[in-house]
């Protein structure tokens, strides 16, 4: 009997370690679908490497690495084969991070949601990446808005949403430091992140003049890991810096060392939300509203009662300036030395 249990031990482990780890390498510039998908012979587009993730049932982690460049997304990228673990995750990344020491901004892998719009609630609606899986991690990567108007009539609207999840029971969705950078007037960025389901943590992002940064959506009700938002620049949200729903319980929400600033309402909540939260060390500066209801794409932002939220070490005065100069490293972050710098907010871990 212990001979036989040291085998099937010894089988267990000889198993983990034939786990294949995927990786797949997209350049927009020199790629080809028809490559094998590694660095010197890369895709061409993220769509194929969804399609290659989806079909291979191997189990272990995947890495989709992009290069520098303009990665347009004519269909919505729908990754679906949920195999992955939190030690053996899906991971869409770009080739050179933040914190790289040869970073630059322009390094940067450039999404744009060029999606045929689809009919949604109230108007149209482009998804870009859809991640129906568990234990995934987008890192690295900047995304536009929609060449489309948001306005379509009095009571509908088009809608970019470069990051979409529906499923209610996944869990463990880690966005980190991205970029994504919006025009009301001419590439309009309706909501940055939106997805159901649990653990959706916005790491080290920056939302630059989007209508809503990230929406934590809804779940099915049962349990899962903690959401969160932390180090994280919001400037020029005209509509809100956060919008936090029924499925968002207030104590498994960490939200801290946030800066919303030059935004229309600061926290919006679906209406009849009897939710609390907490946002400590945190600038919330140049606002209109500190809280709102919400509940749809033209739903109206009027002030409500802040007593839901606990504020705790919160600046609500102050100037917060944004590196404009294209040139510099932190180019659409806070500028050197400015207000806010001691938080940590913006796409540098280091």
């Amino acid at each position: 009997m212990i001979k036989s249990a040291t085998l099937s031990l010894l089988f267990f482990f000889m198993n983990l370690l034939w786990i294949k780890a995927e990786q797949l390498y997209v350049d927009p510039r020199i790629g080809n679908d028809t490559n094998s998908g590694t660095k010197t012979q890369p895709l061409k587009n993220l769509s194929e490497a969804a399609r290659q993730v989806n079909l291979n049932k191997e189990q272990g982690e995947t890495t989709i690495i992009l290069s520098e460049g303009i990665h347009i997304l004519t269909q919505t990228v729908l990754f679906n084969n949920d195999k992955y673990s939190i030690s053996n995750r899906l991971v869409i990344r770009a080739e050179i991070m933040p914190d790289d020491e040869d970073w630059t901004p322009n390094k940067m892998p450039v999404i744009i949601t060029a999606v045929p719009l689809e009919p949604g609630i109230g108007g149209e609606e482009a998804k870009g990446i859809q991640t129906e899986v568990s234990h995934v991690t987008i890192e690295g990567l900047r995304f536009t808005g929609s060449p489309d108007y948001t306005y379509l009539d009095h009571d509908n609207l088009r809608r970019s949403y470069p990051i979409w999840r529906d499923g209610k029971k996944l869990d463990d969705l880690l966005v980190t430091q991205c970029l994504f950078a919006g025009n009301v007037d001419v590439m309009p960025l309706h909501v940055g992140v939106i997805a159901n389901g649990y653990g959706l943590v916005i790491d080290h992002c920056v939302f630059f003049n989007c209508k809503i940064p990230v929406v934590f959506w809804k779940n099915d009700g049962s349990t899962g890991s903690r959401s969160a938002m932390r180090h994280s620049l919001v400037y020029g949200g005209y509509f809100c810096g956060v919008w936090t729903t029924q499925g968002t319980n207030g104590d498994d929400f960490d939200f801290h060392h946030n800066i919303i600033a030059n935004t229309s309402t600061i926290w919006i909540r679906e209406k009849g939300s009897k939710r609390r939260y907490k946002a400590s060390d945190c600038i919330f500066v140049n606002y209109n509203k500190l809280a709102g209801y919400g509940s749809g794409p033209l739903s109206d932002s009027d002030a409500t009662s802040t007593d839901f939220l606990e504020m705790k070490n919160v600046q609500t005065t102050g100037t917060v300036i944004i590196e404009k100069d294209q040139s510099k490293r932190n180019y659409l972050q806070l500028a050197d030395g400015s207000f806010g710098s001691n938080l940590n907010a913006g796409l540098f871990k280091k």
